[in-house]
């Protein structure tokens, strides 16, 4: 199904929304708020104070918590080496931790940071004790916040598996179907592209998106079948990319080099730039299949890969 262009948003008038900050500080929280302080402060953290964030006006607590209870959700990317060095050097030099975390708190006292782990890990090299938060009431917002993770900028592969995880992680707790999370999930392909990755790092995701773009949608189905139809996809799609990666080592056996030539071979085989209406998965990677399966790299002409660019193989 062709990807549907999202509205434009209107450009809000400046400080026109929310509230002003003698509201932010408003006393008074609600029950539900001073029930989570009483068991926050049960679980040996310590409540530094209750306001509204100044958006919304939901309520939300500023915590310091004990860093050893405090772990990163389990469906976010992985820490990245290089990052984590940087960031404890740049915190020790400081000498100050000037960035808190977001949290959500367990049911069995322990948080999980959807996205503090660089940081978190950071301060637990450093040798720190404590680590303060913002805690959020909401525990099924540890799956929306992911998208204000800012960090360090998600490549396709850390996007993809970061969704699949957490596509995993709700299907666990029977929650739900794969459009009842679609603004969690954001897009389709992702989950397909994320098991691809988890079978094979290197799997180049970006030149097979636009493919899924086009033929992938969000299922009405609980997230457990809906998962094994997601294997099964992927398991189609590995397929289609060995039959490609043969594809260009025959081109390369013919002298040619060039790091879009598994972008070129997928380009060829793709019907879908001259199709109209929709075409479903199955139907689209069988026939690219064996398009790529009679790939002849005898009619290919130098001049034909030259001005093919396109997405530079993973």
């Amino acid at each position: 199904m062709a990807a549907q262009r999202k509205p434009r948003r209107k450009k809000a008038a400046p400080s026109s929304r929310g509230l002003g900050p003698r509201e932010v500080r408003s006393e008074n929280p609600p029950a539900a708020i001073e029930r989570l302080v009483e068991l926050v402060e049960a679980d040996g953290a310590a409540v530094i104070g209750s306001y509204r964030e100044p958006l919304g006006g939901s309520w939300q607590l500023f915590v310091a918590l004990p860093i050893d209870k405090v772990a990163p959700t389990p469906f976010q990317r992985d820490l990245s080496d290089a990052h984590l060095k940087r960031l404890v050097q740049r915190i020790d030099e400081v000498g100050r931790f000037l960035d808190p975390i977001i949290a959500v708190r367990r049911d069995d006292g322990t948080y999980w940071t959807p996205n503090g782990n660089h940081r978190l890990h950071a301060l637990k090299e450093l040798g720190g004790k404590t680590i303060v938060a913002l805690l959020i009431p909401e525990a099924e917002l540890a799956y929306r916040i992911l998208a204000l993770n800012t960090e360090k900028a998600h490549n396709l592969r850390e996007k993809a598996l970061e969704v699949i995880r957490m596509a995993r992680d709700l299907a666990a707790a029977g929650d739900g179907t794969e459009k009842d999370h679609a603004l969690v999930f954001e897009e389709p392909a992702l989950l397909t592209l994320g098991i691809c990755y988890e079978q094979n790092g290197r799997f180049a995701g970006s030149v097979y998106r636009p493919i899924l773009l086009r033929t992938d949608e969000f299922m009405s189905v609980k997230l457990g079948k809906a998962l094994a139809e997601r294997e099964t996809r992927a398991k189609q799609l590995l397929e289609l990319d060995e039959a490609v990666n043969a594809a260009v080592k025959k081109l390369k056996e013919r002298g040619f080099e060039s790091p879009y030539l598994k972008s070129f071979v997928v380009a060829r085989i793709n019907f879908l730039r001259f199709a109209k209406g929709e075409v479903d998965f199955d139907s689209a990677i069988t026939r690219m299949l064996a398009s790529a399966k009679k790939f002849d790299a005898g009619k290919i002409k130098t001049d034909d890969v030259a001005r093919s660019g396109g997405v530079v193989e993973e």
